[in-house]
């Protein structure tokens, strides 16, 4: 059998969806002393007479930049680039699948990236776009949570408006993926031994322990015949699949999951276990003084947030289903009026960036609250 990288119909890790910008790359380090990085997409116009402004776009767990500039539809940083938006940055957290972390066992968590790597991009993008720039963030699943945190905790600040899609600082859970965060994870870690969860799992040699278990994944998940598809649907959410509706992707996309989503280890898990359980974004742990700087509650932090909120779901989420809307009630309580909640018809939790017509269907709204929102 042929192995992906000889059928690829699209290039790994390809920039070619935003071919009419000019793209940098910059690489930068947090304090804790991991290397990350930002793609820099820009497009000047001569008859520009605005003030300086930047979008920073966040990925969630084991996704990248990648989708957010996919080539075979209007991704997001083309569609900014043509509304107005000269200048996109998108970041690849320590949660990135370009990056190997999350094939090892690390003991990082959603704190981390509030900690180190959102300030630490922040201070990167400053230092080349100047200090009075004015910044905008679109941020989706983990990454959502996580940078809502950093505003919270006032890790980052200056950010001027800030759309949180699928999940902020309520994350909810369907009933069966709230068993599989309680048991899955250890018994993928220390009955069967697999040091991570891989969507691509099905490509590893035969009879190894990732091939039989997503051969078994195959069995339960009849809906499609992409293993990459049946195993992120063990990953993440409940349902056939679980983490977008079929209908809203082209084939392609939905045939280069294993490009698009990475591997990940456990503890990213056991972060979000913990957070279901208390209803709202908690410190993982309290008595590790490296989080000292770090509220223990984020929810009651987030109390005296001025960043206006756009709490965006698709209404058929079933990854974090009723998470953000829950979000919205809380935030509602301390600041009512400032942030504002975006249900997407006929949308789930992956399909709002990565669908074949959202060109059309969602980043209106997200524009619309952008140019609502930027100063």
């Amino acid at each position: 059998m042929p192995r992906p990288s000889s059928t690829r119909k699209i290039p790994l890790w390809t920039t070619s969806g935003v071919p009419d910008a000019q793209l940098t790359f910059h690489p930068f380090h947090t304090d804790d002393g991991l290397g990350l990085s930002m793609l820099r997409f820009q497009r000047k116009r001569a008859s520009a007479s605005h003030q300086q402004a930047a979008v920073l776009v966040v990925h969630g767990l084991t996704t990248s930049s990648d989708m957010f500039i996919m080539p075979e539809h209007v991704n997001l940083v083309t569609y900014l680039l043509d509304h107005g938006y000269e200048d996109v940055w998108t970041l690849d957290t320590r949660m990135s699948n370009r990056f190997p972390y999350d094939r090892i066992e690390h003991g990082w968590t959603m704190d981390d990236l509030a900690l180190y790597d959102f300030p630490a991009a922040l201070r990167k993008l400053r230092q080349e776009a100047g200090d009075e720039v004015r910044v905008q963030a679109i941020t989706h699943c983990l990454g959502a949570v996580a940078f809502t945190m950093a505003l919270a905790a006032g890790t980052v600040t200056g950010i001027t408006s800030c759309v949180a899609n699928s999940v902020a600082l309520t994350p909810r859970v369907p009933s069966w993926s709230a068993v599989k965060l309680a048991f899955f994870p250890s018994l993928a870690q220390y009955v069967i031994g697999v040091p991570y969860l891989d969507p691509t799992w099905s490509e590893n040699p035969f009879l190894t322990r990732g091939w039989l278990i997503s051969k078994l994944v195959d069995l339960l998940h009849t809906e499609c015949d992409v293993p990459a598809c049946h195993m992120l649907s063990l990953m993440w959410g409940t349902g056939r699949p679980a983490l977008y509706e079929h209908r809203n992707l082209l084939e392609v996309t939905h045939r280069r999951g294993g490009d698009l989503y990475g591997a990940t280890s456990y503890r990213y898990y056991r972060h979000v276990l913990a957070m279901v359980r208390a209803k709202h974004a908690v410190k993982y742990d309290r008595s590790d003084p490296a989080y000292a700087a770090l509220p223990n509650d984020y929810l009651d932090a987030a109390a005296g947030l001025k960043t206006p909120l756009l709490l965006m779901t698709g209404d058929q989420n079933h990854v974090f289903d009723g998470s953000n809307q829950a979000c919205y009630a809380e935030l509602e309580k301390t600041a009512p009026g400032r942030h504002e909640l975006a249900v997407i018809p006929g949308y789930g939790h992956q399909d709002v960036f990565m669908g074949k017509d959202v060109h059309q269907d969602v980043f209106p709204t997200i524009l619309d609250f952008l140019k609502r929102h930027g100063s």
